[in-house]
């Protein structure tokens, strides 16, 4: 079978390449085929006018293929939405490596030019199976004729580079705490079925708001590194968190992806751990799929009243917009493509789908429930983004303005807006958050007066 499965559900980064996951449906069988003819009767039975015929064989051969057409697109409904649950173990090496250089300017590497080889910025690039790890800089050239960009490579922090013939990109341009000269702790959270890993890095002077940092679909606790150091100038400790499903966790027991309506409690469980270590609040930060984690976080938790505010980058604001867009993409026709959101959404499809429970996808459709979100949150998205589209976040910034607040990128494509334009993002992010963290008044009292006479009871408000 041969069609793509293009963006975050087959992608490497956080939502991230595009290997060739789903059938064409372009090969699936039609009622167009010629219908064939009905058997001609015996002499000896009552005969069938020919035109009668000839309407009695379209009925037979029409309700055959039709039959086919409807097993295809329920097999491509199926495929598609499995494709969307189920995390991928293998990543795919989408970009050629072409050439290493050694230099008097140090190593460069020559690329194929893929659309995201060819932005400048910082990125990460994996290869040798995600063992090696390089950070590559700015473009030093770029020839469109032979298809080639030509990059420095600012560190190679695992493997020979120089052997590499195949990677993928990632906006992951850090391998751990340590490469950014940060001392961190490796810690244990518990969630369900046993514990998961995340680094802490701890604010030299703490201000009892810890940043809670969520990554995305198919992406690791390596994609948060990027707004470490914007946390740690606010005075905010960074838990780098892991959960289910992402290959450092444990796996949930159907093995499946909920799409932030079951990895939420795993966040829950990060706050609590917080808590524990002296949190008073916390900042949500999250990326792609981790937003939409985040959102249900700032919904369901217990802890929701101490969730001072939310940083989400390219963030899933409605699932059902980003999979019709991702079906769109793969030329799946439309009405398939909702029949594999409904094999995700019905309980019937859990068979199916293999999920020990429907996900809801209504309920995490946030331009719809705009009203409900009561916690500040800044939303940061590239308008060219090809994975999660950004209209619902602007949607959501426009339907919520007192909460949320939307800031555009440009040549980001998908959660690489830091990448880009890392002095802008991080400018905007600590601005918006230095007003957000700003001393403010206990709960419950937004209009402190001037304190009671200390011979009397306090007047009532």
């Amino acid at each position: 079978m041969d069609a793509t499965l293009d963006g975050e559900f087959g992608k490497n980064g956080a939502m991230a390449s595009s290997p060739r996951l789903l059938p064409d449906p372009r090969r699936i069988p039609t009622a167009r085929g010629q219908a064939p003819r009905a058997a001609v009767a015996p002499a000896a039975e009552v005969s069938v006018k020919g035109s009668a015929k000839w309407a009695l064989g379209g009925i037979i051969g029409g309700s055959a293929a039709a039959g086919l057409l409807a097993a295809g697109s329920s097999a491509l409904a199926l495929y598609f939405a499995r494709r969307v649950i189920t995390p991928a173990r293998v990543k795919e090496e989408d970009q050629e490596v072409l050439a290493v250089i050694r230099g008097g300017h140090g190593l460069q590497v020559i690329l194929a030019a893929t659309p995201e080889a060819t932005v400048e910025g910082v990125y990460g690039l994996f290869f040798d199976g995600g063992r090696g790890h390089a950070r590559i800089g700015r473009i030093v050239s770029y020839s469109p004729a032979e298809r080639t960009v030509q990059r420095e490579v600012e560190a190679v922090y695992s493997g020979d580079l120089s052997t590499a013939r195949r990677g993928y990109w990632s906006g992951a341009a850090y391998p751990d705490p340590a490469s950014m000269g940060l001392p961190a702790e490796d810690v244990d959270i518990d969630v369900d079925g046993g514990t998961a890993p995340a680094w802490l890095v701890r604010a030299p002077q703490e201000s009892g708001i810890w940043a809670i940092m969520v990554h995305g679909r198919g992406a690791n606790r390596q994609e948060c590194l990027r707004a470490v150091r914007t946390a740690l100038e606010l005075g905010m400790s960074s838990l780098l968190i892991s959960y289910r499903n992402d290959g450092m966790a444990p796996s949930a027991q159907d093995g499946r992806y909920g799409l932030g309506s079951t990895e939420w409690r795993d966040v829950e469980a990060a706050i609590g751990f917080a808590l524990g270590q002296g949190a008073r609040e916390v900042v949500l930060f999250g990326w792609s799929m981790g937003g939409a984690i985040c959102l249900q976080t700032a919904d369901l938790s217990r802890y929701h009243p101490l969730i001072r505010a939310m940083v989400l980058d390219a963030p899933v604001i409605n699932w059902v917009n980003v999979l019709a867009h991702h079906a769109e993409l793969n030329r799946i026709p439309s009405a398939v493509g909702r029949y594999g959101q409904l094999m995700m959404s019905h309980k019937l499809g859990r068979r199916l789908t293999g999920l020990a429970a429907p996900v809801d996808l209504k309920a995490m459709d946030w331009v719809s429930r705009a009203v409900e979100l009561r916690t500040s949150t800044l939303i940061v998205h590239s308008v060219d983004d090809e994975y999660v589209p950004y209209g619902p976040s602007a949607a959501l910034a426009e339907k919520n303005p007192e909460m949320v607040t939307f800031e555009t990128f440009e040549r980001a494509r998908h959660t690489k807006e830091w990448n880009v334009d890392p002095e802008r993002w991080e400018r905007l992010v600590t601005a918006w958050l230095g007003q957000q963290l700003a001393p403010r008044p206990n709960p419950g009292q937004p209009n402190p007066g001037p304190p009671a006479p200390s011979e009397g009871p306090a007047s009532p408000r």
